[in-house]
């Protein structure tokens, strides 16, 4: 199988004792593309680094909700020098990880909303997918994008919403990001929506090192675990893993223009 794991955090010290040889193996297995998620404007010159030190790594730079104390008034206005000085950069295939968070009562939600939509106007201006975090978040998520109606849609990453959800991502044109979550019995709800999917509405993703699968409880997620993954996705939609690596891949490369 060839597969893409569109959205990790690589860069992460989880990976410092190892990182190279979580490289060979990913290579082993057919994993040949990954998209490395900055979050908050100390970690962007890391994963440029990374994603420029072996072939078949790519960078996306934003500005995570959850980072929202870290974030200095200035950094939106950094990360579009960032963005513009970059752009045509074959390594920089989008804007993200950012979005909206309504899981916790903090981060505030009025910041939240502005922050997301400079850097949506920042996605607009410069023709770059995005890379959404949805977390209890969708109707105001959903809001925003038909307003906004961007040239290049992305993707919902670690999607979890419902079937009325995934249908008006799917009308603004994003592709939804499946990892780990679905893998776990116990989410019946989303493994329901999950097996409804078409498969033109499907990227795979690890999200490493959070969100471990269900194969690999209690330890580290690595972008090694996609094949399994795969697997897993593909039981529930009920298609052959090669069939499911073959679209994820597919769609993937469509929405970051990419040669397949």
């Amino acid at each position: 199988m060839r597969l893409i794991d569109t959205h990790n955090h690589l860069d992460f010290p989880d990976f410092d004792a190892d990182r190279a040889a979580v490289l060979a193996r990913c290579r082993a297995l057919g994993v040949g593309r990954q998209v490395l998620a900055g979050v908050y404007r100390a970690n962007w010159q890391r994963v440029w680094e990374l994603a420029g030190a072996e072939p078949g790594l790519y960078a996306a730079l934003g500005l995570h909700p959850l980072y929202l104390e870290r974030h200095a008034a200035g950094d939106i206005g950094e990360l579009g020098a960032w963005l513009r000085r970059l752009r045509g950069e074959e390594r920089l295939c989008a804007v993200g990880e950012f979005g909206l968070d309504y899981y916790l009562t903090e981060p505030d939600r009025d910041r939240q909303q502005a922050l997301f939509e400079a850097q949506l106007r920042l996605a607009a201006e410069l023709k770059l997918p995005v890379l959404l975090h949805v977390r209890r978040a969708h109707a105001a998520t959903i809001a925003t994008l038909k307003r906004f109606r961007l040239p290049r849609a992305g993707i919902v990453h670690a999607f979890a919403g419902s079937r009325e959800e995934a249908r008006e991502y799917l009308k603004l044109g994003f592709r939804l990001g499946l990892g780990g979550a679905p893998t776990w019995p116990r989410a019946n709800r989303l493994r329901r929506v999950v097996a409804e999917l078409p498969l033109e509405a499907v990227v795979l993703e690890t999200d490493a090192p959070d969100m471990a699968p269900a194969m690999h409880p209690g330890v580290r997620n690595s972008p090694e675990y996609l094949p399994e993954i795969c697997t897993a996705i593909a039981a529930l939609i009920g298609v052959a893993p090669e069939t499911l690596a073959e679209a994820s891949t597919r769609n993937a490369c469509e929405l970051f223009g990419w040669a397949d």
